[in-house]
């Protein structure tokens, strides 16, 4: 099963993602969508969730978050994290950790529901594949209008027997390099 992740349009639809998602079988928003178009145009190519992210009016009508099981993965969405995305990939990074990094660590994984396997988020703009615990978190980056010198990107999920593997794809009109992609193995899979 592919799934297309997109957050921080702003209202605006890059056609260029009808190529860059063609063939999914869903398409997750982590917010900030901005307007209904937007929703219009993503759900011409696959059905679409969608979360509420801190520009979007209650007239979307979209929840702060959301749980839901994919391939036997269960997923949560939400636009921004508890904690800064630059400490989230520090930690990631990191082969050992404070005491108190550890806590921090503990206390923000566990505001997770404990099957969830996959976290979808937004908010930053910037694109983010990190591995924590038996967790993977990924920010598509934005998918909107170019911001100073902020990608423009979105991404590819893929579910499968083996597990989940995630490639962030640009929507520049040059190659420019990012988080490439990395995966979470069917060991870790728990059940939805």
């Amino acid at each position: 099963m592919k799934v297309g992740l997109v957050s921080d349009t702003h209202g605006w639809f890059d056609p260029r993602l009808c190529n860059k998602l063609a063939g999914v079988d869903r398409i997750v928003h982590a917010g900030d969508v901005g307007s209904l178009d937007v929703l219009d145009e993503l759900s011409l190519i696959a059905p679409v969730v969608a979360v509420k992210g801190n520009i979007d009016p209650e007239s979307l009508g979209l929840p702060l978050s959301m749980k839901f099981c994919c391939g036997g993965i269960q997923i949560e969405v939400l636009h921004a994290l508890p904690e800064p995305q630059a400490w989230l990939e520090g930690v990631a990074r990191r082969v050992r950790v404070s005491d108190s990094d550890r806590i921090r660590r503990d206390r923000f994984l566990s505001s997770f529901h404990p099957s969830t396997r996959v976290v979808v988020f937004g908010h930053t703009h910037q694109p983010c594949l990190a591995r924590l615990g038996n967790k993977l978190f990924i920010n598509p980056g934005s998918a909107g209008k170019k911001r100073f010198r902020l990608p423009r990107c979105c991404a590819m999920m893929t579910l499968s027997v083996r597990g989940v593997e995630v490639k962030i794809l640009t929507l520049e009109a040059y190659n420019q390099s990012g988080p490439a992609s990395l995966g979470l193995a069917l060991g870790d899979r728990a059940p939805c």
